[in-house]
């Protein structure tokens, strides 16, 4: 992983109508924090409220400046959605997103009052967003296409100066390859993520993740040939030379979802927890 950059303003006016709050949960997994976003001057849409911080959930009334009608959620990670359900309590707010799929680090809270398709819209006065279902990251991943800007807000689809754990069994490397590969045919004017600040040139930030990944597949590939009928985690220190030990752990579950790629892809196989190359 690379690092993310300097600590952003709390609050930033993108453009007209589209305001970012940054929740105070920096760390190492969320950067400066996670951002949450509002659209809209007369009536408010809020995209990830993050996760139950009074003095987050304060500022995010406070700055709407107009009634909150509407959350939407990316996906139902911690450090995203469990704000959600008490923001809506406290609004009237619809929920808007898709539920949170069964396993760990889910927010099982969010439990949306309108479940959102691939291509559905939120439309009001002001603004339209389009969702885009983008599985990879999360199953229930959606990312959001501003029509007036042509930005998209990617949540952990893409982030800025780093990239995300793809965590089996919820996580797909292969899911999040095609989705990042259909994100990139929209031909976006911006990527504006989850986490870090706005990503003005979408396809050259896509075409890094994707060659990323893709490249660590080829060392996964090569340790494979090279050492057949390993674990997982015996496997981290031949494909993750360049990382340090002390996150190997989080290695471990990116590895594991190349490993199920290649299975996928009729490449390996997996025989009593232990992994060959076809």
């Amino acid at each position: 992983m690379s690092g993310f950059g300097p600590s952003m303003e709390p609050l930033t006016a993108l453009r007209p109508g589209i305001r970012r709050l940054v929740a105070p949960n920096p760390s190492m997994m969320t950067g400066p924090g996670t951002n949450t976003y509002l659209f809209g001057i007369e009536e408010i849409a809020v995209l990830d409220p993050g996760p139950v911080i009074n003095r987050h959930l304060e500022a995010i009334q406070s700055t709407a400046g107009a009634p909150i009608r509407w959350i939407l959620v990316t996906h139902t990670h911690p450090d995203h959605s469990p704000a959600a359900s008490v923001l809506a309590q406290e609004t009237g707010a619809e929920l808007i997103g898709m539920p949170a799929p069964v396993g760990a680090h889910q927010d099982e809270s969010f439990q949306p009052d309108r479940v959102l398709a691939d291509g559905d819209q939120l439309v009001s006065d002001a603004f339209t967003l389009r969702a885009m279902h983008t599985p990879g990251h999360a199953s229930n991943h959606v990312c959001f296409h501003h029509e007036a800007s042509n930005w998209v807000f990617t949540g952990d689809h893409v982030i800025d100066g780093s990239t995300v754990v793809i965590n089996p069994p919820d996580g797909n490397m292969k899911h999040y390859i095609e989705s990042l590969r259909r994100l990139r045919s929209m031909g976006c004017a911006a990527l504006v993520p989850g986490h870090g600040e706005v990503i003005h040139d979408p396809e050259r930030a896509i075409d890094w993740i994707v060659e990323h990944r893709l490249e660590r597949e080829g060392r996964v590939v090569a340790a494979l040939q090279a050492n057949p009928n390993l674990t997982p985690r015996d496997l981290v220190p031949h494909v993750y030379k360049d990382v340090d030990k002390k996150l190997y752990g989080l290695a471990e579950r990116s590895l594991l979802a190349h490993l199920i790629k290649l299975e996928e892809d009729e490449s390996a196989r997996c025989s009593a927890g232990r992994w060959s190359f076809l």
